[in-house]
């Protein structure tokens, strides 16, 4: 097998492993939620966290950010299960873990949530390369009647679209 080959051969491989790689997704974020801005930040994690996260295990819904004086952030309420291999090494599940931002992006996201009353919560955990990533988004709380027009907006647009294609019209 010549080099050239050999080559594709690990690529191929890399863009098989990318796809098989778990994400975790917060799915009751956009429904409790409207979400006004996201980004993306590294986590300090163990060893055995990132084996148990690449099993796709892991639970985001609880979890919120909180910035401390000293412009650090942190994330609570993210729980990563204990890696079932893992030995007196094992982590703490419900460890609070800190985030890797730059201190513009800190100031600037601390800046907001405390003058709109915004809450940074996480969207999803991933893998980019080796490293762990997470998407935080800065959102602010539905009211339930809110909710509710959101439930009703999609109930129309579903029934428009059903319709649509019974008909064979084409909405342009």
């Amino acid at each position: 097998m010549g080099r050239a080959k050999k080559q594709l051969a690990k690529k191929e491989i890399k863009k098989v492993a990318k796809k098989e790689t778990p994400t975790l997704t917060n799915r009751k974020a956009h429904h409790d939620f409207e979400i006004l801005e996201t980004m993306q930040a590294g986590l300090i994690l163990s060893g055995t966290e990132v084996k148990s996260l690449r099993l796709g295990r892991g639970q985001l819904n609880e979890g919120f950010m909180k910035i401390n004086k000293n412009n650090e952030a942190f994330l609570y309420g993210v729980t990563i299960p204990k890696y079932e291999f893992g030995n007196r090494y094992n982590h703490d599940p419900d460890r609070i873990k800190k985030l890797l931002l730059t201190r513009k992006e800190l100031l600037k996201w601390r800046s907001r949530m405390e003058r709109d009353k915004l809450t940074a919560i996480p969207l999803k955990l991933y893998f980019k390369d080796s490293w762990v990533k997470v998407l935080i988004g800065l959102a602010k709380r539905k009211l339930n009647e809110d909710k509710r027009r959101d439930l009703k907006e999609k109930a129309v647009t579903r029934e428009l679209q059903r319709e649509v294609k019974n008909k064979n019209f084409k909405l342009t």
